[in-house]
């Protein structure tokens, strides 16, 4: 990063339905505000100018313009004034054809930059708007390069990903976020795994009995929430800097992987797609218990094996039919050739009669050495029959890349529980990756990791008065890299992490973590204690019904996606290896 420091500011208002004046007046006086006080970026709330609950098109018509139009006049010559830029949100009308668009707009002191129309609508949206057109644009500011997102957009990880690859220095994401406390965690997943500044402006208040949920904010790259605002009217103010280079996990992407991200399996009844041609079908739906375990490897294999024995030992009494290990449970670290296991070796025979003994399928990591001499940081499951499958991690750390070839498979197994899809720790920090397993249908993700960053996530409690169950207090867990995984795919999540042998617990707990983050109380089990194993129930039935009413059968984050929109994350970019 340069060491220029750039003051920016984000606006928290709530606008009034049917007041469009006297909303642009407000956002007028706090706009101005943040740029007396030096703000050179100043960000506002999507529908600022209007108010959000629109019930059709012609309700919203007398509030309605072109842009450039006259709103976007009015916040020009404040930006010209004071030689900033400014984002906002408002109903646009293409003049052309008349379709209503949900619009952000960038304007700098030369007039309108560009803007961006609401890609992925939220429920509210076709109501009176179409989908965005535009794609997902980067625009190049004397300041930085500065991309646009409107709240529903940023749910899919594909949106803020064209905007980490093609170089944003900070995302500005205008919303109308609702039903969870705030800074959301998929706004700060987003800062973090594209290493670029996001600036979240956010509406707080009532509108039409919707409850919106404030917490505006500006997030660092490493996720850090810098500045935030719970409730109420006013500016969350702070810096960003320009970026000397794209963050690691950009520059680490494996795009020549990544050409699934353009199937679009969900667009129809997956019930239906994945047994076309009698080839691969779904397994059949069912109630099942999962469980990870955590401790912290050794060098012995013998000494793993008796902790992943007691450790099985507890999931079988607890009634778990599949048992997730953490990244290298079996083996330990890599310490030379030696530490190599073949998967047809003493060690993994040993493994194989736990599953036998304990009817359990289980999923660890090793060090494995290959038939042509490589070494690979693997992912093995092994139930009662056997070998059922082996991934080979594909995104290295550099601690990996010392000793170990990368992957170039994705690996998904069937199991009576569910389609399994098999990542291994670093993977994770790669939204890509979940999403490929996802489109292959997968229930659950089993993931052996041995990750210390990026660490929970607290947050300190909110006084929006969302409904019960919603929380609002505080929380140590408040952000947790899998369960925005869990919930961006519409999986179930079994996250195994290995606990370092010099801590009492690891930074990330490991956990199961449900479908829908949006449910409450949320559907997840977290590892407190130290060489413990939890358990949560996976549930994959469907209603007598044609079509999928689970949403981990249905997906509807998975089938909103707009890939038409999406083919530059399979290109390499500048700087990424194939």
């Amino acid at each position: 990063m340069s060491t220029e420091p750039i003051p920016v500011a984000a606006i928290q208002f709530e606008p009034r339905l049917f007041h469009k004046e006297e909303n642009i007046r407000r956002l007028l006086d706090l706009a101005e505000q943040a740029a007396r006080q030096g703000a050179r970026l100043v960000v506002m709330p999507e529908m600022g100018t209007t108010g959000y609950c629109w019930q059709d098109r012609e309700e919203v018509a007398p509030y309605v313009e072109s842009v450039p139009g006259a709103t976007t006049g009015l916040f020009a010559e404040l930006a010209r004034r004071y030689d900033c830029y400014l984002v906002i949100g408002l109903p646009e009308e293409d003049a052309v054809n008349g379709l209503y668009y949900n619009t952000a707009v960038l304007i700098g002191p030369e007039g309108v930059i560009g803007k961006h129309r609401k890609t992925h609508p939220y429920i509210s949206e076709p109501k009176w708007a179409a989908n965005g057109d535009l794609g997902h644009s980067v625009f190049s500011t004397p300041i930085g390069n500065i991309a646009l997102l409107i709240c529903m957009d940023i749910h899919f990880i594909e949106t803020a990903r064209l905007a980490g690859i093609h170089g944003a220095d900070v995302i500005c994401h205008i919303s109308n976020w609702l039903a969870e406390r705030t800074p959301a965690p998929y706004w700060i997943n987003r800062a973090y795994e594209n290493g670029c500044y996001l600036i979240e402006s956010n509406r707080w208040g009532l509108e039409r009995g919707v409850q919106f949920s404030g917490g505006s904010c500006i997030i660092e790259p490493d996720g850090h929430i810098q500045a935030w605002r719970d409730c109420g009217d006013g500016l969350v103010s702070g810096t960003i800097r320009r970026a000397s280079r794209p963050g690691a996990l950009i520059r680490q992407r494996r795009p020549a992987l990544y050409k699934e991200l353009m199937n679009n399996s969900y667009a129809w009844n997956p019930l239906d797609f994945f047994r076309l041609y009698g080839m691969r079908p779904l397994p059949a739906g069912k109630c099942s218990r999962i469980a990870v375990g955590q401790f912290a490897p050794g060098d012995d294999v013998a000494g793993n094996l008796a902790v992943i024995t007691r450790l099985a030992d507890r999931a079988s009494r607890q009634g778990a039919e599949l048992l997730v290990l953490p990244e290298l449970a079996l083996s330990g670290e890599y310490r030379g050739p030696q530490s190599a296991l073949t998967l047809d070796g003493a060690a993994v025979l040993a493994l194989m009669r736990l599953a036998v003994s304990h009817r359990l399928t289980l999923v660890a990591g090793l060090v494995e050495a290959s038939q042509e001499g490589a070494f690979y940081n693997t992912a093995l499951a092994v139930g009662p029959q056997g070998v059922i499958g082996s991934y080979r991690k594909i995104h290295l750390t550099a601690k990996d890349a010392a000793w170990a070839a990368a992957g170039n498979e994705w690996v998904a197994i069937d199991l009576p529980c569910g389609r399994v899809g098999l990542l291994l720790g670093h993977d994770l920090n790669f939204p890509e990756a979940g999403r490929i397993l996802a489109l292959r249908g997968c229930d659950i993700i089993a993931c052996p990791a041995a990750l210390n960053a990026p660490a929970a996530g607290a947050h300190t409690g909110t006084r929006i008065p969302h409904n019960y169950p919603i929380a609002t207090g505080a929380s140590p867990y408040h952000w947790l890299l899998p369960r925005v995984r869990a919930g961006e795919n519409n999986v179930y999540l079994a996250f195994a992490n290995a606990q370092d042998s010099s801590e009492s617990l690891p930074a990330l707990p490991s956990g199961i973590f449900g479908p829908d983050t949006f449910l409450w109380p949320r559907r997840e089990s977290l590892v407190v204690g130290a060489g413990d194993v939890v358990t949560e129930d996976v549930d994959t039935r469907n209603l007598d019904s044609t079509y999928p009413t689970n949403v981990v059968r249905r997906k509807d984050l998975v089938a909103m996606r707009q890939t038409h929109f999406y083919p530059d994350l399979i290109r390499c970019q500048p700087g990424e290896t194939a």
